[in-house]
């Protein structure tokens, strides 16, 4: 890892440590209202694991459902510079986006990632050709209904990793482990990385 990017992990991990040390506030309107500005990021262990996963793919089209402000797309915008490929991560709310942008920028990571704001499940849609890896951190609602998305564009041997699995854990959350085991040609494990991660493989 290079110093820039290494910098810039320090700044979310530091913000990450605040964040947990604090007092949890809630902006008003839930998630389509106020300007939230916690973290709710993976940790570095889940992130070291994205990156150890995307950088053993060729070339790899990585598409990350949830941008939130940036700190996994360290991670993946690494792996696709490392391994040739390229980043799409898509975020519903422009200010995080922006500022996930602007880290990009400070960890030279720009150049590798595509910033795209809008409905994750339009904009999966909108996405050209075959897919490599998924990650999926997104509102848990959504997990099902995106993986219905990308699934038909999942190329042979690409790898869906989703997180927030095991805690906190819902019935979407659930729905989609399900859902995604049932998918053919999908190998699937639960992992006890963070708050739960599923890895999944497609065969093809």
């Amino acid at each position: 890892m290079d110093e820039a990017l290494s910098s810039v992990l320090d700044i979310y991990h530091e913000r990450m440590r605040a964040e947990r040390d604090g007092p949890r506030v809630e902006p008003p309107g839930g998630r389509d209202g106020g300007q939230d500005q916690r973290m709710r990021s993976i940790g570095p262990d889940t992130g070291q694991l994205l990156n150890i996963l995307a950088r053993s793919l060729a070339h790899p089209t990585i598409l990350e459902l949830g941008t939130s402000f940036g700190y996994s797309a360290m991670w993946l915008g690494d792996a696709a510079r490392a391994s040739g490929g390229r980043l799409i991560t898509m975020e519903v709310h422009d200010y995080k986006s922006r500022h996930a942008q602007e880290m990009a920028a400070r960890a030279g990571l720009s150049e590798h990632i595509e910033f795209r704001v809008g409905d994750a499940v339009q904009l999966i849609n909108d996405v050209a050709g075959k897919v490599d890896f998924v990650f999926v951190d997104l509102w848990k609602d959504l997990y099902v209904p995106c993986l219905e998305a990308f699934y038909p564009k999942l190329a042979p041997g690409a790898i869906v990793v989703a997180d927030n699995m095991i805690r906190p854990g819902t019935e979407d959350v659930r729905r989609y482990g399900r859902a995604i085991r049932e998918k053919p040609g999908i190998t699937s494990v639960l992992l006890p990385v963070g708050t739960g991660i599923e890895v999944s493989r497609f065969e093809g």
